[in-house]
């Protein structure tokens, strides 16, 4: 397997502003002539790791790659800007990594067609938010052809900016204070973005989430049913926020009401991923 490192702004100079440094890690495996593999395409996956827009998450990156990477993928992991860094600078940063992906899809044999983007958390709402605002204004000045992905996985996501149902702090690292206004916080639920075209999506969270509430994928749920759109739903009763596989390894209590059944999400997701990217 090739692994290797890519500082965004190498690439694209102008995502370097004001002290940013975002980084692709890139999983790829090999393809093996030993098994009459010379040309295979990989579907691929793009994952965001949750942080609350202030830092970004180990435990939702390698370990959720490793697993991905198992199921035939080539998994790249997004670290994108936080803290003093504000909007449109994530959004942005995700419109490059799909931008290169899809750019270099035949070097790095992936399936520019099939590109997925999981995100957990904060990074579900970056997640959620490219995928019903990738053609928004703040990313079409840097990104005149932005193209949406295939499929979105989100887990545990912050979705709406709604005071009393979002992650405060999510926003306050995001766009530098809250609450938000009125047009900042329709701007930034996107449960109120999703439209007809908006990527097959799969959903899961905790009834017992305290941090994110479940109401957030409710609501996201809600509005792809409204548009039509393919999704899937999973609300466990147990489990904190922030779970990542969901197994000894990651889980941040690993009680075994923190772990089983969540850890299935990741068989579904896979499965679901086969269904719609097929």
């Amino acid at each position: 397997m090739k692994c290797e490192t890519l500082h965004l702004k190498e690439i694209y100079p102008f995502l370097g502003g004001d002290g940013r440094d975002a980084v692709l890690d890139c999983y790829l495996p090999y393809n093996m002539p030993e098994m009459h593999r010379e040309a295979q395409k990989r579907k691929t996956l793009l994952i965001c790791p949750g942080g609350g827009y202030s830092f970004v998450s180990e435990r939702e990156g390698e370990p959720i790659a490793v697993h991905f990477l198992a199921a035939g993928y080539n998994v790249f992991v997004l670290h994108y800007s936080v803290d003093v860094h504000r909007f449109p600078a994530q959004i942005c940063e995700v419109a490059a990594a799909v931008e290169l992906i899809r750019a270099r899809a035949d070097e790095w044999n992936c399936d520019a067609e099939r590109l997925a983007l999981l995100g957990f958390s904060a990074g579900g709402h970056l997640a959620a938010h490219y995928a019903t605002a990738f053609d928004c204004a703040a990313v079409r000045a840097f990104f005149p052809a932005s193209r949406n992905v295939n499929a979105v996985l989100l887990g545990y996501p912050v979705i709406t900016a709604e005071t009393g149902v979002t992650h405060a702090g999510s926003f306050e690292h995001l766009c530098g204070h809250f609450p938000l206004t009125a047009d900042e916080e329709a701007q930034f639920s996107c449960d109120r973005l999703v439209r007809d075209d908006t990527p097959p999506t799969f959903l899961w969270h905790t009834a017992a989430d305290k941090t994110v509430p479940v109401a957030n994928s409710l609501r996201y749920a809600a509005a792809l049913a409204a548009h039509g759109v393919p999704f899937e739903l999973h609300v466990y009763p147990f489990g904190w926020h922030g779970l990542s596989t969901a197994d000894a390894e990651t889980a941040a209590n690993p009680l075994p009401k923190n772990i089983q059944p969540v850890h299935g999400w990741l068989a579904d997701a896979v499965r679901f991923l086969g269904d719609v990217l097929a």
